[in-house]
Parts: structure tokens; C-alpha cells; sequence
């Protein structure tokens, strides 16, 4: 009998209130003093901070999160251990992956971070500014990335990491637009879902932008292309937003809650998988036409989702 999705995902989880307070209270009396040395904190209880982003570096999996903190996996999620070492001590928000060696992961305080050893050491790469969130960060090709956050605040580098260059987003209020996850389809264009209802699309690879009007007003916060050529966005109180003309127009999908998504994926046999806020897990069987949508007994946050072990020709949705 083939495994259902459950069996066969592994499953990144954000710590709630409860575990955060525990966390931080473990960490040194300096923890929360200015004066503190920049680089994240080597604790015992770092598996529990707070996740918010996870990609693959081949067969590793790599999460970061508050406080600086990386975790890794070399058994498809069922163990952690903390990254050796973490120039920074900012939220981290998103990582990606050019290769299984070479990766880069962005946050707070416009801190951008790169490995090249597969995640085990992280040095900063660019200060994008104190007062800049980053959100989400993409790669495209080992040279070609996009890093953007909040208030519309977006830079491109085309050389690897070695510069970046800021750029802009739409016009009047749509500048302004909290940008929250970048996405790409393959051979086709670039996505990135924002807030009050906007996503915008780029058909040259970033070079120019137009803006999309979804007929929800809602933060949206990531998305993902489907194998059969359609794209899904999702975001606040339970909204899923199909197109399957590029964008040109959307349909609401139900999904029976009002928690909000974080995170998705495709299976191999074509199954797709949402994850959320409040241990909620939706799946589709019919490519993002319907969704069927349980609640996790322990109602665990849940910020991304990835395969055990990706299968040829995988497509993984980024994160926030």
C-alpha cells in the first residue's frame, strides 16, 4: 500500500509562546545586552527555537530561525543539531540553497548570511541596513538571487552574492507592500506573494514587475508553481488562490479553516500539501482544486514542510 502524505513529509515546526519564553530563558544573562558579541548562541535547547524557514542543501536539512539560530538534519528531520557556527544573533527568516555546499540565509536588521559547507558555518554576506526586515530570499542560479521584506524593500544580486542591487516594486502605496515570499516557476516567471491582496510577476527574471490584484485583500504569504503549469498562493485565515493562466486570474479555494498557511509542497504522485498556523495540514488530490484540511491533535504552529527525501525533479516551495 503507497504511504499517505503524512508518512512521507517531514514536517518544520515554530515554536509557540510557551516554548519561546522557555528557550531564551536558558540562554546566558548577555543574551538581550547591547553589548553582546554579534554571533548566534550555542545552547542546549536551540532545536526548540523558533523555526521560520527551511530548504534542502542535498541531502541535509537546514532550518534557521530566532536568535541566530541554524539547525541541521542528515536524517531527514527525525534529529537536530545546531549549525557550528552563526554570525549573527538576528531573527532569520528564510535560507536557500544554490548547491548542497553553498547556501544563504536572510533576516532582521538586514542581515544576509552565507555558507559554504553545507550549512555548518555561516558568515554575513551583506548588512542591507539596521532598520531593513528581509523576509524571504530566492536563487535562481548560483549567481542570480532576490532578497526582499518589508515596506517593499528588495535587492538583486547577480554575481553570487558578492553585490547587491536594490530595487523597486510597483507603484504608489503598492511600494510599500510587505514582501513576503519569492517563488519562481520553472522556465517561466518569478512570483512574489505580498500583502492587501497584491502578488507581483516578473516574466525577464526580475528586471521589471507588474502588479497583480487577487481577489482577496489579505496578506498573502508564499506560493509555489504546480507541475501541471498553474500557481497557488496562500496566506491569512485559510486562504488558497489558484491560477492557471499566470496570473491572469485567480479563484479563492476553500479550505475549511480560518488558520493561516505558512507553507507547501508537491508530492511526487502529485499530491499537495499545506501547512499552517494552529497544527493546521491541508491536502489536494486534484492539483489545488480542493482542499481537505486537518488540525494536528497537539495544534503545533507549523512554519514549512518538505519531503523525507526528494525525488527526482522536485519542486519545493520557499518560506517565509
Amino acid at each position: 500500500m503507497r504511504a499517505g502524505p503524512s508518512r512521507r513529509v517531514a514536517l518544520a515546526a515554530l515554536a509557540v509562546a510557551a516554548g519561546l519564553a522557555g528557550w531564551v530563558a536558558a540562554q546566558t544573562p548577555s543574551s538581550a545586552g547591547a553589548s553582546a558579541p554579534p554571533a548566534a548562541f550555542r545552547a542546549a535547547l536551540a532545536t526548540k527555537a523558533p523555526l521560520l524557514g527551511l530548504a534542502r542543501a542535498g541531502k541535509r536539512l537546514v532550518a534557521v530561525g530566532d536568535w541566530g539560530v541554524v539547525v541541521l538534519s542528515d536524517d531527514d528531520g527525525r534529529t537536530w543539531r545546531q549549525a557550528a557556527s552563526v554570525a549573527s544573533r538576528s531573527m532569520l527568516t528564510s535560507v536557500a540553497f544554490v548547491d548542497e555546499k553553498r547556501g544563504f540565509a536572510v533576516g532582521h536588521g538586514g542581515t544576509v548570511l552565507e555558507t559554504n559547507d553545507g550549512g555548518e558555518h555561516w558568515t554575513r554576506n551583506h548588512d542591507a541596513g539596521a532598520d531593513v526586515v528581509l523576509l524571504t530570499i530566492w536563487f535562481g542560479s548560483a549567481g542570480h538571487g532576490i532578497a526582499a521584506g518589508a515596506f517593499g524593500f528588495a535587492m538583486a544580486t547577480h554575481d553570487g552574492g558578492r553585490s547587491w542591487r536594490e530595487f523597486s516594486l510597483g507603484e504608489g502605496d503598492d511600494r510599500d507592500r510587505h514582501l513576503n515570499g519569492i517563488f519562481a516557476v520553472p522556465g517561466g516567471p518569478l512570483y512574489i506573494a505580498a500583502e492587501a491582496g497584491t502578488v507581483f510577476r516578473s516574466s525577464d527574471g526580475g528586471a521589471t514587475w507588474a502588479t497583480l490584484r487577487l481577489p482577496y485583500d489579505g496578506s498573502l504569504w508564499g506560493g509555489m508553481p504546480l507541475r501541471d503549469g498553474s500557481v497557488l498562493v496562500w496566506g491569512m485565515r485559510g486562504h488558497v488562490l489558484r491560477s492557471a493562466d499566470q496570473g491572469k486570474g485567480w479563484i479563492d479555494v476553500p479550505t475549511g479553516t480560518n488558520q493561516s498557511w505558512t507553507g507547501g509542497l508537491q508530492l511526487a504522485d502529485g499530491t499537495v500539501v499545506l501547512v499552517g498556523l494552529g497544527g493546521a495540514v491541508a491536502t489536494s488530490a486534484d492539483g489545488g482544486r480542493t482542499f481537505r484540511t486537518t488540525i494536528r491533535p497537539d495544534r503545533q504552529t507549523l512554519s514549512a514542510v518538505t519531503v523525507g527525501t526528494p525525488p527526482p525533479g522536485w519542486v519545493d516551495a520557499p518560506t517565509r
